[in-house]
């Protein structure tokens, strides 16, 4: 496992724009000059509740890191559970880390999971590059889309594996913009589209938390059958209100995550 928090976090971001190229770019609309206010608010990570590679088993390499939990969540129809890790440092982003709840989805799912998660080595789950290792298997693009008919979520780890998700841009530290809407219409305006699913913004000052999300870049990926384009990772936007005692909320909304999850959604 890493032991310097830093070079974790450099991986996960090279690894993720590799496959979400806008990630730059929208660097370049919502920096300043120096870009040193695009701070991360969080990163999320996905996984299956089977334990070689459960949810803890994620955790694990963020607690070692100084990531203490923080909250859990459940997403009833999307069969998912997660929860968050806030480190002892307030500026290093929080991490949000969900599973998909294998033995409530159809046998015919469970037989492909198993058979995928079988084929991780047990010694890759404690490595210190399998948060961003991707793919321990190959699918058929028939299976990809087998998996997509019951779940996007288990079809999205069947194709891009273990790596961050999604990166955060932290709205609060923006020197350019002090709120959610107009970081929207930067972003539309600049021809990105943005994740619909339950408004464009997700959550309100009163729930002490707004988001919203671009959707997921299209990439390709090769299945054992040949070559799709598929959504890969997204950008999501997040600003924070403070709680009565006047510091910032730093939990997450399950409503709201429950459509941040869609981002990823083929269209």
């Amino acid at each position: 496992m890493h032991t310097n928090v830093n070079t974790l976090f450099e991986n996960l971001w090279d690894n993720y724009l590799a496959v979400t190229p806008s990630a730059d770019k929208i660097h370049d609309l919502l920096g300043s000059t120096q870009k040193d206010d695009i701070i991360n608010d969080h990163i999320a990570l996905r996984t299956f509740n089977i334990e070689k590679v459960g949810l803890e088993k994620l955790a694990a390499h963020f607690l070692a890191l100084g990531y203490t939990e923080c909250g859990e969540y459940h997403f009833e129809a999307k069969k998912l559970y997660a929860k968050h890790y806030e480190h002892s440092d307030p500026n290093q982003p929080k991490v949000f880390i969900s599973e998909l709840l294998v033995e409530k989805c159809s046998p015919e799912l469970q037989a492909i999971v198993t058979d995928m998660v079988n084929q991780i080595d047990e010694s890759a789950v404690t490595a210190d590059n399998f948060l961003y290792s991707g793919t321990h298997w190959q699918v058929s693009g028939e299976t990809y889309k087998q998996l997509l008919a019951e779940s996007e979520y288990a079809a999205w780890m069947s194709a891009w594996g273990y790596r961050a998700n999604h990166f955060t841009v932290n709205i609060n530290m923006l020197a350019k913009f002090d709120n959610i809407h107009d970081v929207n219409q930067a972003l539309k305006d600049a021809g990105f589209a943005l994740n619909t699913s339950g408004g464009e913004v997700k959550g309100s000052p009163e729930v002490l938390l707004e988001q919203s999300s671009t959707l997921a870049d299209d990439y390709a990926v090769m299945f054992s059958d040949g070559e799709l384009r598929i959504p890969s990772c997204f950008y999501e936007f997040a600003i924070r209100y403070p709680k009565a005692d006047g510091e910032l909320y730093t939990g997450f909304v399950a409503a709201s995550a429950d459509k941040i999850f869609e981002s990823t959604n083929v269209r």
